[in-house]
């Protein structure tokens, strides 16, 4: 018996790829397409048991999809997502007019929308469990690797754990990113160690089970973006040459990331922010090595580190492992979804828009923020932000340069506007871009 198929429609590449990987999870076909005529082609060529569309699309309203949907099947399911158009009249119109099966405002609980399509296109069979990261890649916590070094893959396990103030607890397994599903390989017991526009949507079945893969360029912020949006809960893998890393996401939001970088371990982390010194680490790891213990027991055993302070110590170094990701502009990642993304989770105090801005700022070199934007390009307020300003944290020059975006000015004149060093002010527009808040006019 074939799978029900349903038409997934939306111009966001990761949101299309994450809805996609859902849907297939639950055991449908799907076709996805990011604009409207694509989709009536898609429609025609392989008509969808039911529909999921943006109402916003680049070159149509999805609401006109709609009634040429509508057209070739009178019957057919529709649910409607959008970031644009909210509030209780919208979605009594979309169900009067259309007698939609949902509408759902981003960010939404992709989720509550697969609870949503279920009802009226079942699936043939219930759908296996979201395969883990865990099946896809291994992250070695137990080997120090530099950032620079051969690109040969690392075949061992790691495990990290964290106590005081709670318990945390995260354990990634595997071998190397890739499309293809590895042989898992049984834990060992070892010592823990402390806008550019996104690329096009992958083809169904791009990764290993339950995950899809896809190429690491200038689209970090969009694929948070997109759990964001989603508020879906599960693991993105990235990987570039020998270095590994891993950020979990519970509904959407970072809760906690993993790192075989030497720079990233606990201990540096420490040494990093001045919490200790060089020396004191070093001894406390020979320490900790001779006694087969943890170095940050050793630490707290000093009087080096209050176990109270660990804790938060934790949650800094999570957001350092995010915030690196940001200086990538290459490699590989994989997008895996499940029930819970660590056996754990640290609330982090920083919402993802402003993990992104921050990210950008710090980490974006002044020759990759120029070849994202030009001089001479004009940027515009965007339609559908994926974020609202009010979820941003601006700066006083910024909230004064944002009203001067309207399409007229080039950004030369806006940086003469703004009054600051160049790359601070590029920084800034492609921190906006990244959001969706501001678009390049065409």
């Amino acid at each position: 018996m074939a799978a029900p198929r349903i038409l997934v429609v939306d111009d966001n590449p990761e949101l299309l790829s994450l809805l996609t990987q859902l849907f297939e999870d639950a055991g449908y076909e799907v076709v996805g397409a990011s604009r409207g005529r694509q989709a009536m082609e898609v429609a025609r060529a392989s008509p969808p048991g039911a529909a999921v569309l943006d109402i916003l699309l680049p070159d149509m309203m999805g609401y006109h999809l709609a009634d040429a949907l509508r057209k070739d099947n009178p019957q057919l399911p529709l649910l409607f997502i959008t970031g644009v158009f909210k509030g209780g009249k919208h979605a009594l119109e979309a169900r009067q007019k259309y007698q939609s099966a949902g509408y759902f405002e981003k960010p939404f609980e992709a989720q509550k929308l697969l609870e949503a399509v279920t009802k009226v296109l079942p699936p043939p069979q219930k759908a296996a469990p979201a395969a883990s990261l865990q099946d896809a890649f291994e992250v070695e916590l137990d080997i120090d690797v530099e950032e620079e070094g051969p690109q040969d893959v690392m075949e061992l396990t790691g495990r990290i754990k964290v106590t005081g103030g709670g318990n945390i607890t995260a354990e990634i397994r595997g071998a190397n990113l890739t499309a293809s599903p590895m042989q898992k390989v049984p834990a060992t017991q070892v010592r823990p160690p402390t806008p550019g526009r996104p690329p096009d949507p992958l083809p169904a079945g791009s990764g290993a089970p339950g995950s899809r893969r896809g190429e690491l360029r200038d689209n970090l912020p969009s694929l948070l973006t997109a759990y964001y949006l989603s508020r879906e809960t599960g693991e993105l893998g990235i990987q570039r040459g020998k270095v590994k890393k891993v950020v979990y996401f519970e509904k959407g939001m970072p809760v906690f990331a993993l790192s075989n970088l030497l720079a990233d371990r606990f201990g540096q982390f420490l040494v990093r922010v001045g919490k200790i010194k060089p020396e004191q680490l070093q001894d406390a790891s020979a320490v900790a090595a001779q006694t087969n213990r943890r170095t940050g027991d050793v630490l707290v055993e000093r009087g080096l580190l209050k176990d109270t302070e660990r804790l938060y110590y934790v949650g800094q170094q999570v957001k350092a492992v995010i915030y690196s990701l940001f200086a990538w502009d290459e490699g590989t990642y994989v997008m895996s979804f499940r029930e819970k993304a660590s056996a754990e989770s640290i609330k982090l105090d920083v919402h993802p828009a402003n993990l992104i801005v921050r990210g950008i700022k710090k980490l974006y070199k002044p020759e990759r923020l120029r070849r994202l934007l030009q001089p001479e390009d004009r940027l515009i307020p965007a339609v559908a932000p994926a974020y609202q300003l009010n979820e941003v944290e601006l700066e006083r020059w910024e909230a004064e340069l944002l009203p001067k975006i309207d399409g007229n000015r080039t950004v030369a004149e806006l940086l003469a506007f703004a009054n600051r060093p160049e790359h601070v002010v590029y920084g800034f527009l492609v921190a906006m871009m990244s959001l969706g808040i501001l678009d390049k006019r065409s």
